[in-house]
Formats: structure tokens, C-alpha cells, sequence
């Protein structure tokens, strides 16, 4: 099993890719080119990132195995940071990195101080320096329906063993056009709805806690709270369809007290 510093160094490489920024209706607001290096220091006891975007000051990170910021990584590089405590005091949001071959899609969804509603995304796509990335289609809710099982792995930020279990996801629409979801995992069946309106599917049956799916370019989106709130556990989710057939997701889970519970990784395969 890999440790934290090593799986940060599946990241290792020269990522060129853009900033693309949404608002919480899909609409693009900014497209920003950049190039991030992700390099060891002496003989891998260290690490530099440096992030240069276009318009932009240069950000420098260093990192060593004592000190990773905060990130928590998956044995595939794949990544989230974020607070530890939701707070309608403090800024509230967080990052996801997938990972696959020579391509990453990271998703920054972030909320506005003031209300605590979800104020923009910015889908990061990145690939190696010297190749080619695949094209892959804006998403649509075409490509997520049938069955979908796959394999979850959960990390807990206070370090305890982590825990793997099956999945099945299966979407479909009814006769009202409504979005009908049966997610099953460890014995347990979760069942809800959404409205589907262009890019954006609205899980809107509990109206205290309502949450938005945004589909976006690459086969990627979007999942947040619609409204972020104590009181109530809420989870942010990245996904990314990378084949037809192939999608990974990865969940940053809050309890009722807004605290940071789990991260999960799902790799699921299309199967109906």
C-alpha cells in the first residue's frame, strides 16, 4: 500500500492544460491557459509545484513526506483538499483531481461567503507536455443512464484503515421525464429523483437540502449542495466520464456537525 507522499508523486510532471470558469448555471464566465510542474527535490525528500496561468502571478508549493498541506491522496494520485470544518463564517469549498494515463481533471467548486451558495466552478484539464489528450464530448444525460457497478474505496481523514466496497449505480428516466436514481453500497439501497433543465440536474425532493449536478465539458461535472448549511451532513462530488463505458468520482463527505468525515473514489463500469 502506497503512503501519502508517494501516491503525491503519481502527480510527478509537466501538466499543460486551462483554468475554465462556470457559474453554478454553466455558464462560462473565463478560460485561462496554464502550465503546472510538479518536480522532486533532493532525491524525492521533497517537492515543487509551480502553477503559471496566463495574467496570473506564478504559485510556488513546496512539499516534503512530514507535510502535505491537508491533501489526501488516493494510491492512483488521484487527490481532494479542502476545509476540515464547513463554517458559514469562512470560505467554504474545495478541489478534486482525477487522474487517468496521461490526462488529470481537477474541479474546484467554491461558495460565496455571504450566502453559502455555490458561486462558480472551474474545471482544470490538464494533460502530460508531449502528449496528446483525448477529445472527449461535453456530457450529457444520455451517457450516465443504465447501470453503472463499480468499485469504492474510502479514505477517513483521521487516518484509520481504509475501507473498499462494491457499487451499483443505475439512472433512468421515467414516463415524466424525471430523473430516477438507485444507488446501492454496503447493503444499503438510496433512491431519489431530479429535474433535468439543459446542463443541470436537480435533486429538489428534499427542499432543505437540495443538490445540483452540472454536466460539463470532457465528460465531467459537477455535484454541490445547492446551498451549503449546518445541521445537515452534505458531501461535493467531481466525476468524469473518461471512456463511454469507464467513469471515476470522487465524494468529499461533511457530517451534521461540518466536519470532514471521508473522501471516496469510485471506479465504476457501464454494464446496461
Amino acid at each position: 500500500m502506497k503512503t501519502q507522499w508517494e501516491s503525491l508523486l503519481q502527480n510527478l510532471g509537466v501538466w499543460e492544460g486551462s483554468f475554465t470558469i462556470f457559474s453554478p448555471q454553466g455558464e462560462l464566465l473565463e478560460d485561462i491557459p496554464s502550465r503546472l510542474c510538479l518536480e522532486t527535490l533532493d532525491d524525492n525528500k521533497a517537492a515543487r509545484l509551480t502553477l503559471q496561468r496566463q495574467g496570473k502571478n506564478d504559485v510556488v508549493l513546496n512539499f516534503s513526506p512530514q507535510g502535505i498541506g491537508g491533501i489526501m491522496f488516493f494510491e492512483n494520485g488521484a487527490f481532494s483538499q479542502g476545509p476540515v470544518q464547513f463554517s458559514p463564517y469562512a470560505q467554504f469549498g474545495a478541489e478534486f483531481c482525477l487522474i487517468y494515463e496521461n490526462c488529470r481533471l481537477r474541479l474546484v467548486q467554491l461558495y460565496d461567503y455571504s450566502s453559502a451558495r455555490l458561486k462558480e466552478i472551474t474545471l482544470i484539464r490538464e494533460h502530460l507536455t508531449g502528449t496528446q489528450p483525448p477529445q472527449r464530448p461535453t456530457l450529457k444525460v444520455d451517457d450516465l443512464l443504465g447501470e453503472w457497478q463499480g468499485e469504492a474505496v474510502t479514505i477517513y481523514p483521521d487516518l484509520r484503515p481504509s475501507f473498499r466496497f462494491p457499487t451499483t449505480l443505475k439512472l433512468h428516466l421515467d414516463n415524466t421525464g424525471r430523473l430516477v436514481q438507485s444507488l446501492s453500497f454496503a447493503g444499503e439501497t438510496i433512491t431519489s429523483s431530479a429535474t433535468v433543465k439543459g446542463s443541470i440536474i436537480h435533486f429538489d425532493q428534499n427542499p432543505q437540502n437540495q443538490v445540483q449536478v452540472l454536466l460539463l465539458p470532457d465528460g465531467s461535472s459537477a455535484t454541490s449542495p445547492v446551498k451549503a448549511q449546518l445541521g445537515q451532513s452534505l458531501f461535493l462530488e467531481s466525476g468524469w466520464l473518461i471512456q463511454p463505458q469507464l467513469r471515476q468520482r470522487i465524494v468529499r463527505s461533511y457530517n451534521g456537525k461540518g466536519e470532514f468525515s471521508s473522501l471516496t473514489l469510485i471506479t465504476e463500469t457501464k454494464v446496461g
